[in-house]
Order: structure tokens, then C-alpha cells, then sequence
């Protein structure tokens, strides 16, 4: 009953004081809880919220060197716009039209139609006017190697003769003045061709407005110079690759038209010039050839007449007298057919009243044979007609063809000697074609030479600045400041990253991956022993906090063996060692604290008898567990010291005897809390972890040290000690700051006394 009621009194005086550590270790046990098979569960993202916080907080921690920072970069802008020296800049715009001069074809200007092309040749146009040798232009014209005001408007050291001899004498002192005159101007120029435009910006900056705009001009000026004088250069080509081809092709036509002559001459042939429509057209005169052709025109219409007075002839030979048309449209035979058919009426008439043997039907039976007779004469006389011109058709085709048989070998033969004379004449022809037309061109381009259009307009002449373009205060500012904050970022996340303070709870969890049991704020003066029984202090809160965090930290409650230890002394492992110890034997347990720090024992100094024995005397076998303990101010709590100091604490700890004592005190006590050496430099804690059930860690915020915690922790991992969390110590919340705002106002609200 006593129990229940110190369990009970001991809840409720734990239930204000762990407030803040068991609620947010409730908090991250439900937060890591799996929410699979959770019908409202959603799915987990990025915390955007917790993200701006800690940025937030980064700024805040770091305000100081972020402003330090901007306002050293703000002051180094400032201070370098001041010490720059002003620059001009002047620029002339010209317009460039893709055109092209045609040599061989025409005078005329040829544009370019592939959009492909014409982007090709402005991108040309620009290279032309960054090119060196435009710049060499610019310099020899305004004489500007020679000029020091023109070396000062660049910023730029006139070269001397010393320069000659730091060249090592390979250079004459007017080809380095050069060479630094270009380089000057190519430095400082800019050309610009903005998009769907062919107007082109050149712009020239100095020290010197009035040099500036005086440059600027130059260049403009000299680039379309050097565009006339390109074209020029090329028509001048042009005329003497022209007047070397009129040299050739004259000799060639004069040897031709002398071969042509010389043959015609021994073949027997004239050449006959004749005036047409398309101008003077030569041809060969042959007698033979014009009777061959006359004669074969004859013969062919003499064989043409007869063919078809033979096919009248056949035609007429066999058709009736009255199936030929030429019968048909004869006089006579119409009137004679109009008389025979009044006596063949009169017949018809005579028959239907007399047989044929009357005298009259006869009579009329005559007539009609008369009639025939005379018809069938003029038919005879038509035929006769048509044969006999069958007949002289036929004469005169045997006539021509025999001329024509005559004349053709002789054709033949000369026309042999005609092919020889085309070929001649061909050649002779194509020499005289390809002399006129080059004539004709070189012609034309004396003509045009030095008066070819420009594809080049100057739009904008360059004017004096009226102000520095260079430097800008504004804009060097702004920049100053971007710059400013991206440096101060960078600073603050390295510092960040190298920055070992723990500041804040999560920074435990985050920094060192394990979870945090218990928070020990910082009291004045570092001394926290003597506020254990005043249950309204804010240590004994906390500690009361942490044994109730021990008890959920495992599936079966307090550990039945709980090793207190650290990475390196002083960090209050043994003051937590008590505190724990204290409150769980406040509830009503049966608690053994044993300090096993054989090589700096301090529990001893908290015992009624400092000089008594310990755990040393146990382990080596001196002294048995009963004799070895020693009573405290709770009645179930029971102290036993690390007396006396053995000369090799490590062998005595590596022995057997300490798996004997911790089994035997298992049996006699429900929690055994050892007070475990620092892990750094020893194998003591190690030693002791193996036959501890859970290890509560250590941590000092106020000296803490991430690379000695995490090696200590990698050692623990190594003979796979059960880890519980770890303890934050002399952790000191600032108050007036957001990110320790929450744990402040909770230690001091739960904190103070009525």
C-alpha cells in the first residue's frame, strides 16, 4: 500500500515535471509510428513548414555575420565604383543588305534568298568587322599608333623603347605600337546585331568621350571603305582574268576562220554570207547540190503525178460508163440521158398497149440502144483520155530519175568534203561565240569599274556621350548586395555545417541519429546535486522527466541493468547516474547505484562513509555484494563505491567477475545503475556495456564536440550495446529567440515556485 501510494505521489509530481520531454517523446514515437494500413493515414512529403523554420533560425543564429558580410560588400562596391575611372562609350549603326556582285552573269545584284544564307553572310559581316585586319585598318588611318592621347583614352601604356629591348630587339618599336594600338582597339569594341534586324551597332568605350565617339566613326567609316575597295578589287580581277581570256580566244578565232578558208579554197566550195533576220548567216554555195535538189524535186512530183493518174486510170478502167463522175458531168451524156429517158417513158407507155413485137415498140427499143451506144462512146473516149496521161506521167518520172541517178554520186562525193568543212566552220563559230561574249563583258565591267552600288549605309553617325557609361553606382550596388548575401549564404551554410553546438533538442536527433530521452537545462553556478529534493526545480523536473522517458524506452519498462556513461569526462554522466537513481527508487523500487569508474570514483564522496570499499574489493573477490554496499538518504536506494583504485582497472573489468556481480545483483534489485567510465581513450565502458540491458548516453551542450560523440557512439555500436537515447546536459534555452522560445517558456513556467 505504501508503494501504491509513493507510485502514486511520484506520478503526479512527474506528470508537471516531464511535461515537456515525455509529451514530445510520445510525439516522435507517434510520428514514427507506421501509418500503412491507416484508412486517413496521408502520405508523407517534405515539412515545408519545418524547412522555413530552420532556415529562418540559421539567419537568426548567423545575423551578425550575415550582416557583417553584405555590409563589407556594399562597402568594397562602393569604394571600387568610386575608384574606377569613367568610361564612354559612342557607337555608329550601319545597315548591311545581303547583296552580291555577279562576275560572269550580269551586272546586275544578285539577292540572297535562303534565309540560311543570308543569316551566313551577316554573321560574316561581323566577323569582318572584328577582324584584325580592319582594326590595322582603323589604326594606319587615323594614325592612332602615334598618338599618346589616344593610348590614355584606353587606359593603356604608350610602348616605348624599352619594349623593344623586353622583346629582346625582334620587333622595331613602330610594329609593338601597332600590335598594342590593335590590341587596345579590339579590347574595347563591341559589335552588336540584335535579331531580325540588319542594322549593325559598333561601339567603341575609352576614358575619353570625345576618343570614343572619334573611334567609333573611324570603324564605320573604314568598314565600308574596305567594302568598296573589296568590290573594286574584284572587278579589277575580274577585268584582267577577262582581258587574258580575249587574248586567247582572238588568236584562236583568227586560226580558225584561216583553216575554214584554206579548205574551203581546195574543196571547190563558197562560203556565201547572207543577211537574216538574226543577223549575218553564213552557208555553202554547191551547184551540184542545188541540181540535186532541184531535180529531185521534180522527179519526186513527176513520180507523184504519175502514181496518181495511174490510180485513175486503174479506176476508170474498171467502172461502168455511168459509175465515172467524169461521165456523169459530161453535157452530152446529161442530155442524152434526159432524151432516152422520155423514149423509155414512151416505151412504157407503148408496151401497156402493144406486145413487144409491134412496130412501135420496137422503134422505141432502138432508140434506147442508140442512146447507150453514143453514152457508152463518150465513156470510151474519157478512158482513152486518162490512160493516155497515165502514160506521159510515167515518161516524164523515167526522165528525172534518171538525172537524179546521175547527179547523186556526185553529190555524194562533195558532200564528203562539206563534213570536214562543218566541223571547221563549227569550231570557228564557237571561238567567235565565246571572243564576243567575253568581249562583251569586259566591256561592261570598264565600264561599271569604280561605280558599283554599296551594300553598306552608314544610319547613325557617332556622336559625343554626354556621360560615362562606366561606372554605374546603382547597378554596382545591387551587385555589391547580391553578391553580399550569396557570400553571406555560403558562410553561414559552412558554418553550419562545421558548427557543433547543439542549440535546440532537434539538433540531437539530427546531428547524432539517436533519440532524445532526457533535456538538463544549465544552472547557474554548474552545480545541480543539491536541488534534487526541491521537486519544484526545474533539474528536478527534468530529471524526473527522463526516468519517465526510461520507462517507455523499452517493450518491458526500466531496464533491469542501466550503464550511464559519455564520450569524455565532465559531462555529468555521475550527477545523472544519482538523479536516475534517486527517482527510481523514489517510486518504489529496489536501486543499486554502482560507480564503476575505477580510475576516477567519485560516488564515494557522496556516502556517509568515504572511505569504504566497493566494487573493486567485490570483483576481485575480496569483499561479497552485501558487505559491499552502503545505505543513502532513500530507503530502497543502495550506493557502492569504485574503492579502492586498482593499478589496471581494464583487467579487473575484463574478468569474470564482473558477469558474477551483475547477475548476483539482478536478483537483489529490480534496477541496477552503473556509473560507467568516459568511452574515449578506455575500454572500461565498453567492458561494461556487454552486460548492461540499456546504455543511456551523455551528451554536454554547453562543450559539445560531434566528432568525439559519434566515435564514442560508433564504439558502442561496434559490440552492439543497446542504445536508449541519449541525455542532453547543461542544455541553456534562450529566451527572446523563436527557436528556443518553446523549452524556455516551459522550464520557466513549469520551473517556478509558487
Amino acid at each position: 500500500m505504501n508503494e501504491l501510494r509513493v507510485n502514486h505521489r511520484s506520478r503526479g509530481n512527474n506528470r508537471m515535471a516531464g511535461h515537456i520531454l515525455n509529451d514530445a517523446f510520445l510525439d516522435r514515437v507517434e510520428l514514427e509510428r507506421p501509418t500503412q494500413g491507416d484508412p486517413y493515414g496521408e502520405e508523407s512529403g517534405p515539412d515545408l513548414t519545418a524547412l522555413l523554420k530552420t532556415i529562418m533560425g540559421m539567419v537568426r543564429r548567423n545575423l551578425a555575420l550575415i550582416a557583417a558580410i553584405v555590409a563589407a560588400t556594399l562597402v568594397l562596391g562602393v569604394i571600387a565604383t568610386l575608384l574606377i575611372a569613367p568610361r564612354y562609350s559612342a557607337q555608329v549603326r550601319v545597315m548591311i543588305e545581303d547583296q552580291t556582285d555577279q562576275i560572269i552573269e550580269g551586272s546586275e545584284l544578285q539577292k540572297a534568298t535562303n534565309v540560311q544564307d543570308a543569316e551566313r553572310f551577316l554573321q560574316t559581316q561581323l566577323g569582318i568587322i572584328q577582324s584584325r585586319s580592319l582594326a590595322e585598318s582603323v589604326v594606319e588611318s587615323g594614325r592612332l599608333d602615334r598618338d599618346p592621347a589616344f593610348y590614355e583614352a584606353m587606359g593603356k601604356d604608350m610602348p616605348t623603347q624599352e619594349d623593344v629591348l623586353k622583346s629582346g630587339g625582334t620587333k622595331k618599336l613602330d610594329q609593338i605600337r601597332k600590335e598594342a594600338a590593335i590590341e587596345a582597339l579590339l579590347g574595347n569594341l563591341t559589335v552588336a546585331l540584335p535579331p531580325d534586324s540588319r542594322i549593325a551597332s559598333i561601339s567603341m568605350s575609352s576614358r575619353s568621350a570625345v576618343y570614343s565617339a572619334k573611334l567609333a566613326q573611324l570603324y564605320g567609316e573604314r568598314y565600308i571603305e574596305r567594302n568598296l575597295n573589296q568590290k573594286y578589287d574584284s572587278s579589277s580581277y575580274a577585268r584582267r582574268f577577262l582581258a587574258d581570256q580575249l587574248d586567247e580566244a582572238r588568236a584562236k578565232v583568227t586560226q580558225s576562220e584561216r583553216d575554214l578558208n584554206q579548205y574551203a579554197s581546195a574543196a571547190g566550195l563558197i562560203r556565201v554570207t547572207s543577211q537574216g533576220q538574226d543577223g549575218n548567216q553564213e552557208s555553202v554555195l554547191s551547184v551540184t547540190n542545188n541540181s540535186l535538189v532541184q531535180l529531185n524535186d521534180a522527179a519526186s512530183k513527176a513520180t507523184a503525178d504519175r502514181i496518181a493518174t495511174q490510180d485513175r486510170w486503174l479506176t476508170l478502167a474498171k467502172a461502168a460508163p455511168l459509175a465515172i463522175p467524169e461521165v456523169n458531168a459530161n453535157p452530152a451524156v446529161s442530155n442524152l440521158l434526159a432524151e432516152k429517158a422520155k423514149v423509155e417513158a414512151s416505151l412504157a407507155e407503148e408496151r401497156t398497149r402493144h406486145l413487144d413485137d409491134f412496130a412501135t415498140v420496137k422503134s422505141k427499143q432502138a432508140e434506147i440502144a442508140e442512146y447507150d451506144s453514143r453514152i457508152a462512146a463518150i465513156s470510151d473516149s474519157i478512158k482513152k483520155s486518162a490512160y493516155l496521161e497515165y502514160q506521159a506521167a510515167m515518161e516524164r518520172e523515167k526522165s528525172f530519175t534518171g538525172q537524179v541517178n546521175s547527179l547523186r554520186g556526185e553529190a555524194l562525193k562533195e558532200q564528203d568534203r562539206g563534213v570536214q568543212l562543218a566541223v571547221l566552220k563549227r569550231i570557228a563559230d564557237t571561238n567567235k561565240t565565246l571572243y564576243d561574249t567575253l568581249l562583251s563583258r569586259f566591256n561592261q565591267l570598264n565600264a561599271t569599274a569604280g561605280a558599283s552600288s554599296n551594300n553598306l549605309t552608314l544610319v547613325d553617325r557617332a556622336e559625343v556621350p554626354a556621360k560615362p557609361y562606366s561606372p554605374r553606382l546603382l547597378v554596382n550596388i545591387v551587385a555589391s548586395l547580391v553578391l553580399g548575401l550569396v557570400l553571406a549564404a555560403g558562410a553561414v551554410l559552412l558554418r553550419e555545417i562545421f558548427d557543433d553546438a547543439i542549440r535546440s533538442p532537434e539538433d540531437v536527433e539530427r546531428k547524432l541519429g539517436m533519440p532524445l530521452l532526457g533535456l538538463i537545462p544549465l544552472e547557474k553556478g554548474g552545480d545541480v546535486s543539491n536541488q534534487f529534493d526541491d521537486r519544484r526545480s526545474r533539474v528536478s523536473e527534468a530529471y524526473r522527466s527522463l526516468v519517465t522517458n526510461l520507462r517507455y524506452s523499452t517493450a518491458s519498462g526500466l531496464p533491469d541493468v542501466l550503464m550511464v556513461t559519455s564520450s569524455r569526462q565532465s559531462e555529468g554522466k555521475s550527477t545523472t547516474a544519482r538523479a536516475v537513481a534517486h527517482d527510481i527508487a523514489v517510486l518504489g523500487k529496489r536501486v543499486l547505484l554502482v560507480d564503476a569508474d575505477l580510475r576516477r570514483p567519485t560516488l564515494h564522496n557522496f556516502m556517509s562513509d568515504r572511505q569504504a570499499t566497493g566494487l573493486t574489493d567485490v570483483l576481485t573477490g575480496e569483499k561479497t555484494l552485501d558487505a559491499a554496499l552502503q545505505p543513502s538518504e532513500v530507503a530502497t536506494l543502495s550506493y557502492m563505491s569504485a574503492l579502492p583504485t586498482p593499478p589496471d582497472p581494464a583487467l579487473i573489468l575484463s574478468g569474470e567477475g564482473v558477469g558474477h556481480f551483475i547477475e548476483e545483483a539482478r536478483h537483489k534489485f529490480d534496477v541496477v545503475v552503473i556509473d560507467a567510465p568516459p568511452l574515449l581513450g578506455l575500454s572500461d565502458a565498453a567492458l561494461l556495456a556487454n552486460h548492461a540491458d540499456g546504455v543511456l548516453f551523455m551528451v554536454d551542450a554547453s562543450n559539445f564536440h560531434r566528432g568525439a560523440v559519434k566515435s564514442a557512439l560508433r564504439r558502442l555500436a561496434l559490440i552492439k550495446a543497446n542504445m536508449l537515447g541519449v541525455v542532453l546536459n547543461r542544455f541553456a534555452p534562450k529566451v527572446g529567440s523563436e527557436d528556443y522560445d518553446y523549452y524556455a517558456a516551459n522550464y520557466y513556467s513549469y520551473g517556478e515556485k509558487d
